[in-house]
Order: structure tokens, then sequence, then C-alpha cells
């Protein structure tokens, strides 16, 4: 066996930082600076180092990329969508890393069997290929993806480097030019004007807050785009958007608590805005149109949300008239309105709901009645239905063990039509899995809820391996969801769970509640519990425990590695959240002003600087033994810089006893969501599964 270097030390550079009385020593911020030639010398010789220390898992690694490759269908087609007598879908080729977006007159026939081969229809037209458009780039996204009212034009947006600043273009899709107009540096979200005219888009600030609303006429330069709406509190995020009918261009303005909601008729692209309520500290809605009205989902004075409606031309709230009252631990998210219904997104029992409200004369008529589904541990969630005149609702639903599957719901008649489901190959037997619903108990008492899948032959004796996986933050709710990757844990005997812990959503607004600002370590006590639960329930044992969580789950990750070591064997924490004090004392960072209603103002605070200090992970490294460790970040990623996980494992490597690995991964050409290609997508997953198996299954492939 080759021997592993020595793994990289960190040169130290002491940099004081005082705040409300308080000095800390930091060893590692000089790491911040990504033009220092030392930063990406060092994020280099991490990388080395990490390939060397698990150079050992390299076949296990190709073993569970090509089970992943092989069983999925590379060549495929999406479920087709109807919109203005089109058919929209994209289509995927074996050995191609992107979506090809095509549109037909003649609706693309599904194969009824995966084995057949896809036939495009003869008036087939490609509006995009993302394969061309990357080219050789080993980083590429496609960000606004929008096809004019008319049908005549698409907007479309691209980014290179993984830093969410998307040049935007624009193509006529009657003769597939490109046309001359180019606007870079925009953000997410776009809206056309209902004659194709003009489009609105946004931008960011220098701390990566989208605060400005472009409007973009077209054959003219960029430099001429006009400024609509400018947010100068830097709490609120700006957004854009068309309403489903057409009929109105949308400003969503919000902060983490707070919103509010301007409005342009899509006819009158130069006309001026008009809110709908003026913002309230703590106030949150959200609108959809129909006929002459606004629905609108609020929690004024109702913490789990309500349906109201009010007239389009005063929707203010004096004119709300209640739809679906409030009624606690029944979380309303959102509403779909269509010209003949409405589709009311919903949370009860710790599930998600989909209710139907047929509409007559515009105004609801009758009551409601949810879309029923047999599994009781599943997702369901609204699918593509740009259409607004329809009576035909499109959702997506999954669980742990039905694949990602596409309905048609018959609003008329109440009948599911499964349209499509996720072709699982290889011959893969998904009988043999089951899923399980268990309950773990915090240190307060409360019951946190606990979703498991394995195979059913997998022996609940305790000698089972176990990933355990988490988030807990801005009422994100971690649902169940099929993965062909995961098969190849499960295949190899490990349970997979997913912890609800507090922060998330899945309970309701008091659970988001009981997990943010001076209550933020209910999250990471939560996830302890359920590791804690699965090992005495017998699922697993603490040397075969994973846990994995991502962003602000990978700020749970290192929470818990401090206050848990011995509970896990093993922790992953992708573009991990860790050195949070530090960057939510800075005010120039992204995650800073905008996140002070999530997590507290440290600035201005002492306690919330305190109750930080207490958990944030980097700030409480000490010398003791850590469970295996894997750190994943991204050199462009603008939401949880690099440098969070590169001085979390440079800390963690000085201090820590012990003789588990301790690895950081970056990728030196991408962003925040990895790498971006399907195949170096699932070779980065193939990694990271080699990675846990390596290190919870009982014996090492060294």
């Amino acid at each position: 066996m080759t021997e592993i270097p020595a793994p990289p030390v960190a040169k130290q550079v002491p940099t004081e930082r005082t705040v409300h009385g308080d000095t800390v020593v930091d060893e590692y911020a000089w790491l911040k600076d990504r033009d220092d030639p030392d930063t990406v010398a060092y994020l280099e010789a991490e990388n080395t180092f990490t390939q060397a220390a698990t150079a050992h898992t390299k076949a296990l690694q190709d073993e569970i990329f090509d089970e992943i490759k092989s069983r999925t269908l590379e060549t495929d087609l999406s479920v087709p969508t109807r919109h203005h007598g089109w058919w929209y879908y994209t289509r995927t080729l074996e050995g191609s890393q992107y979506p090809i977006h095509c549109r037909s007159r003649t609706e693309p026939a599904l194969p009824a069997d995966p084995a057949e081969p896809i036939v495009s229809p003869a008036d087939e037209v490609v509006l995009l290929d993302q394969n061309e458009l990357a080219g050789d780039s080993p980083y590429f996204a496609l960000g606004t993806f929008d096809v004019s009212p008319d049908g005549r034009l698409l907007a479309f947006s691209t980014d290179f480097d993984g830093g969410e600043k998307y040049t935007l273009r624009f193509k006529d899709l009657e003769t597939g030019a490109t046309l001359p107009d180019e606007v870079p540096g925009t953000y997410y979200g776009s809206a056309w004007a209902a004659d194709g005219s003009a489009l609105f888009y946004t931008t960011v600030d220098d701390a990566m807050r989208p605060f400005r609303v472009w409007r973009h006429l077209l054959g003219t330069a960029a430099a001429d785009d006009v400024i609509v709406h400018e947010e100068t509190d830097e709490r609120f995020f700006a957004g854009v958007g068309l309403t489903r009918s057409e009929q109105y261009v949308v400003i969503e303005l919000g902060s983490q608590i707070t919103s509010e909601t301007w409005v342009l008729p899509a006819t009158d692209p130069q006309g001026e805005f008009r809110v709908v309520q003026p913002r309230e500290q703590g106030v949150e809605y959200s609108l959809d149109h129909t006929g002459d009205s606004f629905y609108i989902v609020h929690n004024k004075d109702a913490a789990d949300f309500e349906l109201v409606v009010a007239p389009a031309d005063a929707p203010g709230r004096e004119n709300w008239r209640p739809v679906l009252p409030h009624t606690p631990g029944v979380r309303v998210t959102g509403v779909d309105a269509f010209a003949g219904h409405l589709v009311v997104s919903m949370r009860r029992d710790g599930r998600t709901e989909l209710h139907v409200l047929t509409l007559a004369d515009g105004a609801v008529a009758g009551p409601g009645r949810d879309i029923e589904f047999a599994e009781p541990v599943r997702t369901v969630r609204p699918g593509s239905n740009p259409e607004f005149d329809t009576t035909v609702f499109r959702l997506g639903y999954a669980s742990l063990t039905t694949p990602s599957s596409v309905y048609d719901y018959d609003v008329a008649g109440g009948e599911l039509t499964l349209r499509k489901r996720q072709p699982v190959l290889g011959g893969v037997d998904l009988s043999v899995y089951e899923s399980v619903r268990e309950w773990a108990t915090a240190p307060d008492g409360t019951r946190v809820p606990i979703s498991l899948v394995k195979r059913r032959d997998t022996p609940r004796d305790g000698t089972a391996p176990c990933v355990l996986y988490g988030y807990g933050s801005y009422e994100a709710s971690m649902d169940p969801w099929f993965s062909i990757a995961r098969l190849s844990l499960l295949d190899r005997g490990y349970v997979f769970a997913i912890a609800h812990v507090r922060g998330g959503g899945e309970l309701g607004r008091r659970w988001y509640e009981d997990g943010k600002l001076l209550h933020k370590t209910n999250t990471f006590t939560d996830f302890v519990a359920c590791g804690e639960h699965l090992v005495a329930a017998g699922w697993t044992s603490h040397d075969r425990l994973a846990g994995r969580g991502g962003s602000a789950g990978g700020l749970l990750i290192g929470a818990v590695a401090n206050l848990a070591p011995s509970t896990f064997a093993t922790l992953v924490g992708e573009v991990p959240f860790v050195d949070a004090l530090n960057t939510i004392l800075d005010p120039t960072m992204p995650l800073t002003v905008v996140e002070w209603e999530e997590w507290g103002n440290p600035v201005e605070s002492a306690e919330v600087y305190a109750y930080m200090k207490s958990y944030s992970p980097y700030e409480n490294v000490e010398a003791r033994p850590y469970p295996a460790i894997l750190a994943t970040a991204g050199l462009n990623d603008p939401r949880v810089g690099y440098h969070e996980p590169a001085k979390w494992v440079a800390r963690l490597r000085a201090t820590a006893t012990g003789d588990r690995p301790l690895l950081l991964k970056t990728e030196m050409g991408a962003g925040h969501g990895g790498p971006s290609g399907r195949y170096d997508a699932w070779r980065d997953e193939a990694f990271t599964l080699a990675f846990i198996i390596d290190t919870t299954s009982g014996t090492n492939l060294a």
C-alpha cells in the first residue's frame, strides 16, 4: 500500500477580534483572502492530501459510480408540459452532462418501457442545448429560462464559474437567432411584459443580496436599462416573476420574517408598480392572481398562516376576506391560482399536503378536498403548471421508497393519473426496501420525528451502519425523497435516516421558531437525540453512525462534532457554515445583514454574541478526539465562503487528538452546489459515499 503523506499544516497568523469586551485570537483568518497565494496553495495541498488519503477507496468509488450510472436512464425525456399550444420538455442523452430544452406542437410520446427508444416529434424545436452552451467549461449553470407569453422569445442566462452572477441573453425562437442584447451580472428570476417588449430581472449588491429590479427593453443596450425598484433595507431580498395568469409582474421583497409585494399590469411594462400591503415587521405574505382577485397567504395574527382573497384593484389588508381561516398546527405554505380552481400547499402532522378549492365566477365554491396518497411518509408538491386555463393539475410525488413521480390530477373528477415515474434500471426490486417513521426525545422532552429507509433484510440488532441526515434552518423542511445513489448504501446494509430537527418547518411555524435565534442549539441537541435514539432502538451503533448535512446543515454537523463527538463515527459537512460567528459579525459578507433575523445580531447584542460563540463550530474546536470528518468547499461559493471549511479543518488538524481522518475537498472551479454536470456530480457523490462506507463499515478499506 502506498504510504499516505503527512497532512498539510496551515500557517498560523494570529489575528485578534475584540467584540463586547471579548478578545479572541484567530490563527487562520488569513485564509479569507483568496488573493493571498498561500490560500490557493493550501487548498490545493489539502486536495492532494485528500486524494492520497482516500486512494484506497478508489475501486469502491468507481464501483458506486458505475452503480449510479447503470441504474439511471441516461437518455431520457421529461413529461411534456402544455402551454399556449406548445409542448415543452427536456431531453437528456447518454454521455451528455446537461439537458436539452425543446418544444413541439405535437405531444412527444413517453415510452411505456425505459428500454424503448425515445422518438422526438418531427416538429421538435430545440430551444437551448446546455451542452453546447457549456462547451469545454468545467462548470456551467443555467439561471433564467423564460419563454415570453407570446412564445416568440426566450430569455436565458448562464454562469461558468459557480459565482451565481449570470449573463442574460435573448433568443428569437422563430428564427433561432440569438439577439444582440446582452446583460451581464444578473441574478435569478425574470418576468416578461405581456407583448414581449420588455423583461424584468434582478441584480445583486456587493454582499450578493438581490436588491435591484430592472427593466430591459428589447433591442436596447443594457446600459439603458431602468431600475424599477431598489431595496435599501439590507435585510430584504428582491425577486421578480409573472403570475400564472400572465396579468401581473410581481416584485417580492422579503427578509427572514417580513415581506412586501408590489404588482404591475403586464400590459403596462413602463408603468408604476403599486404595493399590495405595506411591510409590517414580522408579517409575511405571498399571492397569486385569478379573475379580479388576488389570493393571499399571510401570517398576520395567524402563526401558521391562512388564505384570504382581495380585489386586485384594492388588495390592501382592509379588504382581505378569509377563504381558509387559520388552523393552529396546519401550516399553509402557498397557493397556486388557476382560471377555475386553487391548489393550496400545506403541512399537516409533519406531512406535505395539497388541498383543492373549486372556483365559480371567481369565488370559492364549496368546501375543498385533499389529494389523497397511501404512503404515510412521503412528499407531494406542485409540479410544472404554466397553463392558467386548465382542469388538470400536475404534481410531484416521492418517498424514501418511491422514485420521483409525476402525476396529473383531474380537478373535476378527482382522479390521479401517473404520467411518469423515475426509472430505476439494473434489475432493482424496490419492494425489498421499506420506510419507517420513528420519534426521538430531545433533552427538553420534545418529540422529534425521524424518517428511515432500509432493506427489509437489514437487521435491527445494532450491527447495521447508518447515515443520519439533517438541516434545521430557515424553516426549510427535509421531506422524504428518493435517491438512486442512496441504493448503493442500502444494498450494503446501511440504514438512511432524516432527522426532522427544529429550525426546519416540518411541524409548523413554531417548529422553526424553536430552532432559531436564541433557541438555535435545539437544532443540534435534536440531531444528537436522533442519533442516540437510532442506537438505543437497535438501528445502528455509535461506531457505525455517520452524520451528514450541507450549508446551514453543515453548521449542524460542525456543532455536533463539538457537542457529541462520541455519538458519531463519521461526519460529513458539505459547504458547511462552520465559521458562523465571524461571518455574522462581518456586514460585508453575503451571510450577514440578511441573516440577522435568523441567527441574531452579534454586532449589537452581547447576548447574541455569547450565544453564537457557544455553538459556532470553529470557535469551539478542542484538543480531543473527533469523528472522521470530510468537509467540502467551493472556491467560487457566494453563499458559504470556501474559507469557512478551510479554517475549520486547519484548526481541527492543529488541535484535535486521535487518529481519525480530517479531510478537506475544495472544488476549485465551482460554487455552492458543487460540480454542475450530472456525471461529475455522480462521481462526487460516489467519493462521499465511499468515505462514509470506509469510516463506518467496521473494516477500513486500507
